[in-house]
């Protein structure tokens, strides 16, 4: 045997590490491809901003104009951003606006007519959100009923609950502690923007640095080896369907205040634009994946060219062109994504 006896030892701690040669250390390369897939949906937002500047000067390039863009789509942005949480799963909650909807009801039926303390109604709208989420849970996870079925049939329910409760009325005096709250203006925008920015980096956060939110996505991925690898998928996916509930109950309260009302129509309408913004998100910043900053860019993106339309003439059925046209391409470049990263990553 060699090696062994104390000689050999002390050769082999005197004996320098070899450095690696100076060309081994390189630096990483720049990919315009990957930074195409990763920012093109940014720099696109930025070219479609700069067109509408030159085509319309005196309307779209002002603070007025962009203090709406940013400052009215928060709801919109806090329902994606819900639906993130489910998506990431694998489920798809289709009543997640007219869960927004009915809280919008709910919380203007308890502070405005019914004279509920402002918090207490707010607690009880909360409460009625998990309720529902927690419906759409046992429903799905437990009784293995597709999500599109179930979420379908409670958000048609709320729908029609809204209008029984609210007498197909809009509800109007909202407290000004709650209008306050969404609407007062800081740095030339509302509140309800910072409420949105907020849970964005909250949702980041989580997705990147918190082991539940690599559980989400290792969920959505593959449950059968996600179940194997000891995650707990099915209090994962209803986790998911309650959390996007909730957060789609506080968009709901956010609405009462923006809006200093509620509409018992106004729910539904954000059901195709939240979706086309959580799809087209996930063509950005992490390309393939369902992402919180891709979903912030994908809102303001899909905002500022209806605007921007709308400052043209165009207005009515434009909307619901752009949005649906862009989740059509948004699905399918996401789709492509994901195939990409697959192939890329070995995954």
């Amino acid at each position: 045997m060699t090696g062994v006896g104390p000689d050999a030892a002390a050769s082999t701690q005197e004996t320098p590490a070899a450095e690696p040669p100076a060309n081994a250390v390189t630096r990483r390369r720049f990919d315009p491809v990957r930074f195409a897939e990763r920012y093109g949906l940014v720099l696109l937002w930025v070219v479609v901003a700069v067109v509408f500047a030159v085509v319309a000067p005196t309307s779209f390039p002002t603070i007025a104009n962009f203090s709406t863009i940013f400052g009215t789509q928060a709801v919109l942005l806090v329902i994606a951003l819900g639906l993130l949480v489910s998506l990431s799963v694998g489920e798809f909650d289709l009543s997640v606006a007219a869960t927004m909807g009915f809280a919008t009801v709910v919380v203007a039926l308890l502070s405005a007519q019914d004279h509920w303390p402002l918090l207490a109604a707010i607690a009880v709208t909360l409460v009625v959100g998990l309720a529902v989420g927690g419906l759409n849970a046992l429903l799905v996870v437990r009784g293995g009923i597709s999500s599109f079925v179930v979420t379908l049939g409670t958000g048609t329910l709320l729908t029609g609950l809204g209008y029984g409760l609210s007498n197909s009325e809009t509800i109007g005096g909202i407290p000004s502690g709650l209008i306050t709250a969404a609407s007062k203006q800081f740095l030339d925008l509302p509140l309800a923007f910072y409420y949105g920015l907020a849970l964005t980096l909250a949702l980041w956060y989580v997705f990147n640095y918190v082991p539940l939110g690599r559980h989400l996505v290792f969920v959505g991925e593959g449950r059968e080896v996600a179940r194997l690898s000891g995650l707990r998928v099915q209090r994962i996916r209803a986790g998911a369907l309650i959390t996007c509930s909730v957060i789609a109950t506080v968009a709901g309260i956010l609405q009462a205040g923006v809006v200093g009302a509620a509409d018992p129509s106004g729910g539904p309408t954000f059901l195709l634009p939240a979706f086309a913004s959580a799809f087209l998100g996930a063509t950005a910043i992490r390309p393939g994946r369902f992402n919180a900053w891709g979903t912030f860019v994908a809102v303001y993106f899909l905002v500022t060219g209806i605007t921007g339309l709308q400052l043209l003439g165009y207005t009515g059925w434009i909307q619901d062109v752009w949005y649906g046209g862009s989740l059509v391409v948004a699905v399918a470049v996401a789709r492509f994504a994901e195939v990409r990263r697959r192939a890329t990553t070995g995954a």
